[in-house]
């Protein structure tokens, strides 16, 4: 079972999960620029881009952060009820086009609310195939206990 398919009740800090990988596409790109309307040049004007610091386009940070969602929160979730919120977002290191990402997921804290739900603090830290880590975070989700289900099925 995936840590953000867990009840609150069953984790425990320093729970520690690797996600499948991922590679960033031109595509995934362009269709975040069109989506997004985030036309900055470091990622689609591959001129600008070259002439950067970075010599080649970047993917967009955010879309990076999106991205792990889609790696480490399985869409058939029945305990996450909820994005409480994002803590310490860096990106010490660039996510180019055709890196392949994957993201280490871990337990940082809990934080029980009320006898239905918890706090879940979540460290993503993102890695490339080079072992560069490209992003990090703390997300914090609203998870459910096991007493909600419970209670709704009373």
């Amino acid at each position: 079972m995936r840590l953000m398919e867990k009840y609150f009740d069953d984790l425990n800090v320093g729970d520690q999960e690797v996600s499948h990988r991922r590679t960033v596409t031109e595509a995934d790109v362009t269709m975040w620029c069109m989506f997004t309307g985030d036309w900055f040049p470091i990622h689609c004007d591959k001129v600008y881009a070259e002439a950067s610091m970075f010599k080649q386009r970047v993917a967009p940070g955010v879309m990076v952060v999106a991205m792990a969602g889609g790696l480490v929160v399985p869409a058939q979730t029945q305990t996450v009820i909820a994005n409480y919120g994002t803590d310490r977002l860096r990106y010490p290191n660039p996510t180019f086009l055709n890196d392949t990402i994957h993201v280490v997921n871990k337990v940082a804290a809990l934080k029980p609310r009320d006898d239905s739900t918890g706090i879940a603090d979540f460290n993503w830290e993102i890695f490339k195939q080079d072992g560069k880590m490209v992003c990090t975070l703390i997300l914090r989700a609203l998870v459910k206990t096991r007493a909600a289900d419970a209670a709704a099925e009373g």
